[in-house]
């Protein structure tokens, strides 16, 4: 039987699902910094406008992709109800808060909490299938979460640069994203991926635009980078490696499409320091390794 379980898991693995979790691989690394840029000090993009009109954007221009292609639009009301559940799961609780963490937090930094997706995804995942987690899994999660904890080390160490408030809104984050990529995963919309992709973008412009509403925040007035970084968040990180996501969750198992977590916060580090100049230090190296590692048990325990 367990040969038979990795026969299946091998096969479910395909070209279609693998390339597009490259494309995540590669252009979610980037986004962290596009955010960073948006948002920082004096870019004149508050968080939820940013994220409200990127989404706006992106799914109108899906939607009419899809309407171009043909695409069946048509969802039925639970469908929709999933669709809109893990949008705003995705994008208000995960995006959103990624926003307004990095107004004062390295992207790197950032990247790194949200490195936690795929540990919440796999306890989650265990909790709503009522399964006890596996050993190697245990000590995966074990040993994630402690980096997530090393990472906050600094934070309570007087006049360190990253808050508490700020670790938590990221772990907030990342639990949220990881419930909202659970969530979609077990339910499956029937809709094909690039409906799926522009509809939880809208669900999620829509979502955001009421915490613009609530929290008033001021009008946008961007700079000219933080306009490019609202492009590139358009383009490549809401059309095309949003869509590639959705894709991967439909195509593969959740753990395995998650594993971009691998890939995401390293090079993001890597970025903010070559570009924006952002510290990398002993408790981000040693934070990173531990989430690493644990992210790779919990991708081990499914082949396992």
């Amino acid at each position: 039987m367990k040969e038979a379980a990795i026969e299946a898991d091998a096969k479910s693995l395909n070209r279609e699902g693998l390339l597009s979790l490259s494309v995540v691989y590669v252009v979610w690394s980037s986004t962290y910094l596009a955010i960073r840029v948006a948002v920082r000090p004096g870019s004149g993009f508050p968080p939820f406008t940013l994220g409200a009109t990127r989404l706006l954007v992106a799914s109108t221009v899906l939607i009419f992709v899809a309407l171009a292609a043909r695409q069946n639009m048509r969802v039925s009301r639970n469908q929709l109800m999933v669709t809109a559940a893990s949008g705003l799961l995705l994008w208000v609780g995960g995006n959103g808060l990624v926003n307004w963490a990095e107004q004062t937090s390295p992207s790197g930094f950032a990247a790194l909490m949200l490195g936690s997706i795929p540990l919440w995804a796999a306890l989650i995942q265990s909790v709503l299938d009522r399964e006890k987690p596996t050993p190697i899994l245990s000590a995966s999660l074990a040993c994630g979460f402690l980096g997530v904890a090393v990472l906050s080390g600094p934070s309570l160490i007087e006049g360190a640069s990253i808050g508490l408030v700020d670790f938590a809104v990221l772990l907030t984050a990342a639990a949220s994203w990881g419930l909202g990529s659970v969530l979609q995963t077990k339910m499956k919309p029937a809709a094909p991926p690039l409906v799926s992709s522009a509809y939880q973008q809208l669900f999620g412009a829509g979502g955001m635009c009421v915490v613009v509403l609530i929290s008033n925040e001021q009008a946008a007035a961007p700079t000219a980078d933080a306009l490019l970084a609202w492009a590139y968040l358009i383009v490549f990180g809401s059309i095309l490696a949003f869509t590639c996501y959705v894709t991967a969750l439909r195509l593969l198992p959740t753990r395995i499409a998650m594993t971009y977590a691998y890939v995401n916060p390293i090079l993001a580090v890597v970025l903010g320091a070559v570009l924006l100049h952002e510290t990398v230090t002993l408790w981000v190296v040693a934070g990173a390794a531990l989430i690493v590692l644990g992210v790779a048990g919990v991708f081990r325990s499914h082949l396992s």
